[in-house]
């Protein structure tokens, strides 16, 4: 999740400001010898053979003289949509959460430090890139068929209620080929059925935007780029909706393209395609990938999503993609004409459905994750609370550690064995 060293194995009103936010407790475990019986059970960790830290990770020594992260920290309770993603600036200790159409910024003991306001669209999964010190997040504007990564320059969001389009916080960059997925007429009637699952339209099933991370580059190259996934549609009458699909970008000459958020006249300044586009056959799934992420640790990649609905599919909530495995150009199974791209395999670990060779977990991570790269993670949970106007949008990162073990791949707490 940013550049990090390497070594898994295995949806909208306008915030108010003036809102009440209602603390959640943070959860404090310590579960070392929980997490002994659970590795002696069969949990296992590894580094995968092959894999590659992004070349400007820092030493393993500098992620060691950090200040040690809570077993939870709060983000909050708000007037707006569920918790989407997080993301995590170690060196600054921060953490931002996203809550569909508001972004929060808090310390390690969650207090609020600032806040941007004002979306209309979709905010989803967050990534923090430490190269440059920003936020990335993706954002969709279904009805004006625009789709965005929105770049939030974290050391200037230093009050509540900052607008995301007058105050300079967020910019933002068009992506052209989410939109040629989306739009897709795929069935020749000359018309585009719009933001609905019941249609043949939407390529691949392709519902937008949701899921990003920063990894290597999954064919090998050398860098770090911007991973993002596909939401899909969760549509059990077609056959051409089964696979996760993942795009890849260098963002290092972005800003060229970045324009400020103008939500009454969507711009499409951005790149015309993506540096990679990547497919997982999963099984389809209900709005494709939630939260992507990039595991240092074991090299591998975490997609959480929500269940599909297909009986030829086993629906696990957590896929994980090998990352000690080179993508292999072949068919995509269940396209209306043939169709080869590049296909990555999951990691075969964890549950497996034979009928399908699907392999999966059953786990949280749809509202947030973030890989720490040490074999711990930060496990977004959402909920409610209590408001004057109604109920609250809560969120809560959970601190967790991988085991591997099924159902369940995380074991609660901050154990270290």
């Amino acid at each position: 999740m940013r550049t990090r060293p390497g070594r898994l194995t295995d949806r909208r009103k306008q915030h108010a400001p003036s809102a009440a936010r209602v603390p959640v407790l943070p959860a404090a475990v310590s579960v070392a010898a929980a997490l002994a019986l659970a590795l002696a059970a069969g949990g296992t960790e590894r580094a995968v053979p092959g894999a590659t830290a992004p070349a400007s990770a820092a030493p393993a020594s500098a992620v060691r003289s950090l200040p040690a992260l809570p077993a939870s920290v709060d983000g909050g309770a708000w007037a707006s949509g569920h918790l989407q993603g997080m993301a995590v600036d170690r060196r600054k200790g921060v953490l931002y959460f996203s809550f569909t159409n508001l972004l929060v910024k808090t310390d390690l003991r969650g207090t609020p430090l600032g806040s941007v306001t004002g979306f209309t669209g979709h905010l989803g999964d967050l990534d923090f890139d430490e190269r440059d010190g920003r936020v990335y997040g993706s954002l969709e504007y279904k009805a004006a068929k625009a789709f965005y990564i929105a770049v939030f320059d974290g050391d200037r969001i230093t009050r509540m209620g900052m607008d995301a389009a007058s105050t300079g916080v967020v910019s933002t960059v068009h992506l052209q080929e989410v939109v040629k997925d989306y739009t897709a007429d795929m069935n020749g009637d000359g018309v585009f059925d719009g933001d609905t699952a019941d249609t043949p339209d939407h390529r691949y099933g392709c519902s937008g935007i949701d899921g990003v991370t920063f990894g290597p580059a999954l064919d090998g190259r050398p860098g770090l780029l911007l991973t993002v996934a596909y939401g899909i549609y969760a549509n059990t009458a077609r056959e051409d909706n089964d696979h996760q699909v993942l795009l890849q970008y260098d963002v290092r000459h972005w800003r060229t393209y970045e324009r400020p958020l103008t939500e009454r006249d969507p711009h499409t300044s951005g790149t015309a395609a993506p540096d990679g586009k990547y497919f997982v056959r999963t099984g389809n799934t209900t709005y494709g990938v939630q939260n992507l992420e990039y595991d240092g640790h074991t090299g591998n990649w975490l997609m959480a999503v929500y269940k599909g609905r297909k009986p030829a599919f086993p629906s696990y909530s957590l896929f994980v993609v090998d990352g000690s495995k080179r993508p292999v150009r072949g068919e995509l199974r269940g396209q209306p004409r043939p169709e080869r791209g590049q296909l990555l395999s999951l990691l075969p670990q964890g549950l497996h459905h034979p009928e399908s060779g699907v392999y999966g977990w059953e786990s949280a991570g749809q509202y947030g994750l973030v890989a720490l790269d040490d074999g711990r993670f930060y496990v977004g949970a959402a909920g409610t609370a209590p408001g004057d106007g109604g109920p609250l949008q809560t969120g809560r990162a959970a601190l967790h550690r991988w085991t591997g073990l099924t159902p369940d791949p995380f074991l609660a707490g901050d154990a270290v064995p």
